[in-house]
């Protein structure tokens, strides 16, 4: 293929037609990156079927009004440097020179400017790669749907109305650590059984009728003093709550505030919170959304309309341009683990609807 190709200063890379037009750029891809023992179609897809839709409009002389552009981000997952969706995040100005300085990794103790620097970047000149305001004309962004919904309706392909909101607390349940074998019951502080309720409670919102599209998971414990014959001290956990509804979230931190109150007074122990992340919910832009089930239709696949539970770098690119996403079907509802698949008619039927996607938005936007 004829493209310029570069490394940004984050090290996302960029692939670029060769040809001169007044218009803005339509920007398509996803993410390099996956997550330790993952599968190989978390974000890898989503670049590929870019890479091949560029090379199918070269092929067959296919003229845009607009400069298309593939970007394969880094560092979406979250990772040992303690930040995620890494790339997107310096191209609309949330990460800065002096906020990445500050990064190193927690196994190894090197610093993210030496790490991005091995991939051919230079996080001292991120400020050259911020994305202004309205200068794309559009991005979106192919990806495997991560969950079942698909699946289970033998669907192949959604597009996004919205990606979910995030909201992380840590919290840390202090009891008293004594003797497993000499301390009666109605003595005992135990801060991992009260833990277990924590995570009971954290669960049960889910359960509630009127909490379809929440999660809440407890997806770390730390237990002190950790040993078998010692009553545990204290316990720290850390809750991940999503949705795309800030009535739902608000109601959701309601029962499980009440529900921890309950457990403190119960167990006789202090329980305290602290916010983590708070991040809200981002809508895509309805042109996109538009242009997607106008593909979508035309393919003869079923309309689908999803919020996706997981972040992307969709969400960060829809601060600064018109955004979308196209989800194509997961197996079974696996991903983050070996099992991670998606089925070759699928990727097929959604390269063939992105292309579509990107002639009508080539079409109809300015």
């Amino acid at each position: 293929m004829d493209l310029n190709l570069y490394i940004d200063p984050i090290a996302n890379i960029w692939a670029r037609q060769k040809t001169v037009s007044e218009r803005l750029p339509i920007v398509i891809g996803s993410h390099h990156d996956t997550v330790p023992n993952g599968g190989g179609f978390d974000g890898a897809l989503g670049v590929l079927i870019a890479t091949e839709i560029m090379q199918i409009i070269q092929e067959n002389l296919l003229e845009l009004k607009h400069p298309l552009e593939i970007v394969s981000f880094t560092g979406e997952e979250p990772n040992s440097f303690s930040v995620s969706t890494l790339g997107s995040k310096v191209l609309c100005g949330r990460l800065t020179y002096r906020d990445l300085q500050k990064l190193y990794d927690k196994n190894t103790g090197e610093t993210l400017e030496h790490a991005v620097s091995r991939l051919g970047g230079d996080i001292s000149k991120v400020g050259d790669a911020v994305i202004k305001k309205n200068s794309l004309a559009a991005f979106v962004e192919c990806h495997i749907e991560q969950g079942r919904r698909l699946y289970d309706k033998n669907q192949a392909v959604a597009s996004v109305t919205c990606i979910t909101g995030i909201y992380r607390e840590t919290i840390r349940i202090v009891g008293e650590a004594n003797h497993a074998g000499t301390t009666q019951i109605q003595n005992r502080r135990d801060a991992l059984a009260a833990a277990a309720e924590v995570c009971l409670a954290v669960e049960n919102i889910m359960k509630q009728p009127d909490m379809t599209e929440v999660s809440a998971t407890v997806g770390r414990v730390e237990v002190l003093p950790n040993s078998s014959n010692i009553i545990p001290g204290e316990v720290t956990l850390t809750l991940d709550l999503r949705t795309a509804d800030p009535v739902k979230r608000g109601k959701a931190l309601q029962i499980l505030t009440k529900a921890v109150d309950e457990i403190m007074v119960e167990r006789k122990l202090q329980i305290v919170r602290n916010l983590d992340l708070d991040q809200p919910e981002m809508q895509m832009d309805k042109i996109v959304i538009d242009s997607l089930n106008e593909a979508i239709l035309f393919a003869g696949e079923t309309k689908r309309q999803l919020v996706s539970m997981a972040g992307h770098d969709a969400a960060n690119m829809a601060r600064v341009t018109k955004a979308g996403m196209l989800f194509v079907q997961s197996i079974d509802g696996y991903s983050h683990c070996p099992k991670e698949m998606t089925g070759n008619d699928e990727i097929v039927k959604a390269a063939q609807i992105l292309l579509d996607t990107i002639l009508i938005l080539d079409r109809s936007l300015k």
